[in-house]
């Protein structure tokens, strides 16, 4: 009956101690983009990771020396999001913790930036629970999010309504926001050394 109830005990005890390790698991810390390029210009071992898609880090433009690991990539699948169609963006990156570490090591800093903070924040999740431990995400994103922006969503809805039906000029638009709003250095064009590795191998022929 002892041995039962000191081995109920030890359960018990290593149960808690799973519970508390989650509670006090170390967050990734978040960031505007004017912090994340005073570190790139202050702190060593940091690095600026762009996580948006080929397409975006080419035609919209990219922070100069950022490197590109695609989290997510376009499909040709049209859908409706309210009263807007988009193609969607849905299919996982399924390569980015591996090429991630062909590169960086897991005591480097990284800043995680996407378009406007929202595939940046899953990206720096799956970093963090992979082992990462000096992650940032730079939560305003590279273009910001669309404009206006409220965290109620029928307010949102309301505005974002009002703004279009008397055609103000700004109404769903980016860029009111972000690493481009803050006026940080950015380009068009891509330096291979920060290109996306698995883009400068050479093409397998058949």
């Amino acid at each position: 009956m002892k041995g039962k109830i000191y081995l109920t005990g030890v359960a018990l005890a290593v149960l808690l101690m799973g519970l508390f390790a989650d509670a006090f698991a170390e967050e990734a810390k978040q960031i505007l983009s004017i912090e994340a390029y005073d570190m790139l210009n202050t702190v060593p071992d940091t690095y600026l990771i762009d996580v948006r898609t080929r397409a975006e880090y080419q035609l919209i433009g990219h922070p100069i020396n950022a490197y590109l690991f695609p989290f997510m990539f376009w499909t040709d699948n049209l859908q409706k999001d309210e009263d807007r169609y988009d193609y969607d963006m849905n299919k996982k990156n399924k390569a980015f913790l591996k090429e991630i570490g062909k590169v960086f090591k897991k005591t480097d800093n990284l800043l995680i930036l996407s378009r406007d903070g929202t595939r940046s924040a899953l990206a720096t999740k799956e970093l963090m629970d992979a082992g990462y431990k000096k992650v940032y995400e730079v939560a305003d994103g590279f273009e910001g999010a669309l404009f206006p922006v409220f965290e109620d969503n029928h307010k949102n809805k309301f505005y974002r309504q009002l703004a279009k039906r008397n055609k103000i000029h700004s109404f769903n638009h980016r860029r009111h926001y972000g690493w481009q709003w803050w006026g940080l250095p950015w380009t068009y064009e891509i330096d291979p050394k920060y290109a996306y590795p698995p883009d400068l191998e050479p093409s397998k022929r058949n």
